[in-house]
């Protein structure tokens, strides 16, 4: 049996330790419970332990599972096509994946018929990776003028992933590089663009995050498994 108390015990632990090495505080770093494929019990066992936010990778997991748990934040950190935006766009705190223009305008789109202002995250390929999502970091400045017109949209920060299985000093480069675009535009005077929240680190790679300047971590498998 999966022990949730003591993997959210160590998990938090290991946040204090991390923000005790950069210098930051605990309370600024937001625990993002990733609950892809855990079924009903093994979830409540983490509400219970505080974990009131959580994110889904999947729309119609989400949406399935959100009727389940009360006074839960949900946050949309997978892929999100735009056919299926309609499932969620009265569900989500937060998405954290989008990089094209006719996704967000889509989300505005749905979210003006809800008389809503959807937060999202604007998802960074920081890696070059060509098996992953978002823009490339030299398209960041255009892309945030081109989506900022939306008024149904509020921009709110940036989402990123290390590659998987990459040593640390490659993971680190990748969020302190991250960092610096974060920070650089947070100088810059755009019209709805808010840098809010800075989404990196999973379960592998979330005390590098902190250390980097992250706040939002996305931990599963840490989390919901042995």
């Amino acid at each position: 049996m999966v022990d949730v108390k003591k993997n959210i015990q160590n998990i938090r632990q290991r946040i204090r330790e991390a923000c005790e090495r950069s210098g930051r505080k605990e309370e600024d770093i937001l625990l993002l419970g990733v609950t892809k494929t855990i079924g009903q019990e093994l979830i409540n066992c983490a509400i219970e332990e505080g974990i009131c936010e959580l994110g889904e990778n999947r729309p119609q997991e989400l949406k399935e599972k959100y009727p389940m748990f009360d006074g839960v934040k949900w946050h949309l950190i997978g892929h999100l096509q735009t056919n299926k935006v309609k499932y969620i766009i009265d569900k989500t705190e937060l998405i954290h994946s989008v990089y094209t223009e006719k996704l967000a305008s889509e989300i505005d789109r749905l979210a003006k018929k809800i008389d809503k202002v959807q937060k999202i995250l604007v998802e960074v390929n920081i890696s070059g990776e060509e098996s992953k999502g978002g823009i490339s970091p030299d398209e960041i400045d255009e892309f945030l003028k081109t989506i900022s017109k939306y008024p149904n949209i509020r921009i709110s920060g940036f989402m990123t992933m290390a590659p998987l299985g990459a040593d640390e000093v490659v993971v680190r480069q990748i969020f302190r590089k991250m960092h610096n675009i974060y920070v650089d535009i947070s100088t810059k005077k755009y019209d709805n663009v808010y840098m809010e929240y800075l989404s990196m680190g999973m379960s592998n790679d979330f005390e590098i995050a902190i250390e980097e300047g992250a706040n939002i971590i996305r931990v599963g498998s840490k989390m919901f498994k042995i």
